[in-house]
């Protein structure tokens, strides 16, 4: 398999979702690991990304590049179909950057570690799906996915009106969803 041939987006999706399953298991009693862990993780996802943007992805170029398509599930007619073009490629390496450095700005975070960390890989991994999807159901699921780690985030990690500002996030996006739904 040549370089031209890798998966680079596939791999820079799975890679957090991936590596955010262990989380329940990895063996840590304060969630000192788990932090490193997810650290190192969300770091290196942002330098796969970084590698595979600097070296397969040509910015003179209007097309969509790094393209992948398999048929996901046919049944229904979803498809694996993920590409990167001038819009979407600063907002996969801007929302690995932020998502990154807001896992470290969490870094104090000692109440459910386990939860908060595997919610932020998930996290990572659904909004990192969400920009470089080129299947509209692909995308909806990629949307829905991203929704569940922010409410609980929101709701768990939150600030006073945690609970109200969850509910209300919950909302307007469930109803932004109806018009993709609809689209789809």
């Amino acid at each position: 398999m040549t370089a031209d041939q890798f998966p680079w987006l596939t791999a820079i999706v799975l890679l957090p979702l991936v590596a955010s399953l262990p989380i329940p298991v990895l063996p840590d009693k304060q969630g000192k690991m788990i932090r490193w862990y997810a650290m190192g993780v969300g770091l290196a996802d942002f330098f796969l990304i970084c590698y595979a943007f600097w070296n397969h992805y040509d910015a003179n170029s209007s097309t969509f590049q790094l393209v992948e398509k398999y048929a996901w599930i046919p049944q229904i007619g979803l498809n694996w179909s993920v590409s990167v073009d001038g819009l979407s490629a600063p907002l996969v390496l801007l929302a690995s950057l932020v998502t990154t450095l807001a896992m470290f700005a969490a870094w104090r975070v000692d109440r459910r570690p386990r939860l908060f960390y595997f919610l932020m890989l998930m996290l990572y991994a659904a909004q990192i799906g969400v920009f470089i999807a080129q299947d509209i159901l692909l995308f909806f699921i990629m949307w829905e996915v991203e929704l569940i780690p922010v409410y609980l985030l929101v709701c768990i990690w939150g600030g006073q009106k945690r609970r109200y500002a969850a509910t209300k996030f919950l909302l307007y996006t469930a109803a932004s969803s109806i018009f993709i739904w609809w689209q789809a």
